[in-house]
């Protein structure tokens, strides 16, 4: 605004004493502005008048100088409007004053044919440092827009990676809390489970203790019965076996619980997969029971004989098949607290293997999904448990180890109100 004062002196000063009078209107207007944006506090009509202003003075500047002849590229000052407007409104307004931008030189034009002539009025070297400082100072301007643009969009595109980092390390912990949810649901059941062998290991030491010291006093004895010594060392011979079998039972449970517990090594290995849903089977029923302990359900197996190991990674299918019989016990849960009549929980597994594939079915007769939700069970955080009992995590992480770690697939079929059956499919790879 104020670098047009001198420039309007000059024109003056040769010969054209209509700029100055274009400028100072234009002056006065946008002071006019400012102090209507002091008192009313509408920046959104102050924007508007100003870049109405800033279409207009061009012309007026034009038509007082002289036209194309001796303006030089002063006209060109109108497109400072359209890109105000797309700078500080939007880009709908800035496509309304590019219009008027293209009507105000169209004008120009017509004012030029008619009534200017296309003799200049200016010396030649003035024409030329006039049209080349105002090429200069237009383009500078619009420089400077466009780097303000290109700014603004570097700094959102930051914001926006910061948002797209921080979304990746929230969905790692809520998998880690997805994870230790289950190694929950493990604690419980592995309580139980080590506490049988753990029993049977005291009750036999106990018992072997008192061989030990019955044999002690036989052999102290002047006259030795040799064969109640022979019976005593077969019965403690026998109790250590039991107290050896009870205990590596014991181990293999705290082993699969480290294994559940730690990152998976990525690394295949044959796995039997009726003793893998057995166990996962019995920890998931008795870890329900330690919440619950009116809890009971009938639990079904049928695996064939011959079944043969499989290449998986052990821990990953754990964690699925850990889900899967957890949702299934909590859904029979959920049914037989209505209350029904002669209902009773029941949740089977059975395996079927062929030459290509293993099929693992689950099978509930509990509350079931509606069918308007069905197809929503599989995505991340959609959870018909009530607040605090889900993280909606369970089945969509099933899912992703099923199709895109195991390259099979993980189906349900469900009834409301009867039951659900969760199929999971593996491609068979032998030893």
């Amino acid at each position: 605004m104020l670098a047009a004062i001198p420039y309007s002196l000059v024109y003056a000063w040769l010969g054209f004493p209509l700029a100055p009078r274009a400028t100072f209107i234009y002056i006065g207007f946008s002071l006019a502005n400012l102090l209507l944006l002091f008192l009313t506090k509408k920046y959104s009509l102050f924007t508007t008048a100003q870049l109405v202003a800033i279409i207009l003075n061009p012309i007026m500047a034009h038509v007082a100088i002289g036209g194309f002849v001796d303006s030089s590229a002063i006209i060109l000052s109108a497109i400072l409007s359209p890109l105000g407007a797309l700078m500080f409104t939007n880009y709908r307004t800035a496509r309304i004053y590019f219009v008027l931008f293209v009507l105000d030189v169209v004008v120009a034009g017509v004012w030029d044919y008619l009534y200017v002539s296309g003799e200049p009025k200016l010396p030649k070297g003035v024409l030329i440092v006039s049209f080349v400082s105002n090429l200069v100072i237009i383009c500078l301007i619009i420089y400077l827009l466009i780097a303000n643009v290109l700014q603004k969009r570097e700094e959102a595109q930051q914001e926006l990676q910061q948002s797209l980092d921080h979304l990746r390390a929230t969905q790692v912990q809520l998998v880690q809390r997805e994870k230790m949810a289950s190694l929950g649901e493990l604690t419980a059941g592995i309580a139980h489970e080590i506490q049988n062998p753990l029993n049977f290991v005291n009750n036999f030491s106990e018992v072997s203790t008192e061989l030990v010291e019955e044999l002690s006093e036989e052999n102290h004895k002047p006259e030795r019965d040799a064969g109640l010594e022979d019976e005593l060392l077969h019965d403690l011979q026998q109790n250590l076996r039991k107290i050896t079998h009870h205990g590596r039972r014991a181990s293999s449970i705290v082993r699969d619980m480290l294994e559940h517990s730690r990152a998976s090594t990525g690394e295949r290995q044959p796995t039997d997969l009726a003793a893998l849903c057995d166990e996962y089977l019995r920890l998931a029923y008795h870890g329900l029971r330690a919440k619950d302990k009116s809890f009971n359900a009938t639990l079904e197996t049928r695996f064939p004989p011959d079944l043969r190991p499989v290449n998986l990674i052990g821990q990953d299918i754990a964690r699925v098949m850990l889900n899967l019989f957890t949702n299934a016990f909590y859904a029979v849960r959920e049914r037989q607290q209505r209350g029904e009549a002669g209902y009773l929980p029941t949740v089977a597994v059975s395996i079927e293997q062929d030459a290509e594939q293993v099929r693992i079915r689950v099978r509930d007769n509990g509350t079931g999904i509606p069918e308007s939700v069905k197809h929503k069970i599989f995505q991340p955080f959609f959870t018909t448990k009530p607040t605090g009992e889900g993280t909606g995590l369970g089945l969509s992480l099933s899912y992703d180890i099923i199709t895109k770690g195991c390259g099979g697939t993980l189906t349900a079929e469900t009834t409301e109100g009867q039951g659900t059956e969760l199929t999971v499919t593996l491609p068979t790879c032998l030893e």
